[in-house]
């Protein structure tokens, strides 16, 4: 199993209201991909921090993860909420079972 992690680091115009927005819609936008097992998502506790948006799915394989990144529901979720509200970006892919060779992923 994948877990994909990806931290934003948002616009300075960006309020409390559009990271809530960014937060549920999130949500709501990729539990839709029937690929995604789970979705978390959520606000920086440190106010202080450049990242203070994240989004984490749990997916079958790096082929699963393939798929969600060129589905439409995924496709709207950049285009709606992160493009006009994120500068920066990174993503994080962890292998959720340490026996497993990624190579057969």
């Amino acid at each position: 199993m994948i877990h994909h992690v990806v931290y934003f680091q948002l616009k300075p115009e960006v309020d409390d209201a559009t990271l809530e927005e960014l937060v549920r819609g999130s949500r709501s936008l990729l539990l839709k991909i029937p690929e995604v097992l789970g979705v978390k998502s959520g606000r920086n506790i440190d106010t202080d921090s450049q990242w203070r948006f994240f989004v984490a799915i749990e997916v079958n394989s790096l082929e699963k993860l393939r798929i969600v990144q060129d589905d439409p529901f995924h496709l709207k979720f950049m285009e709606k909420l992160i493009r006009p509200n994120v500068l920066a970006q990174f993503a994080l892919d962890f292998e959720l079972d340490p026996s497993k060779d990624l190579r057969f992923s």
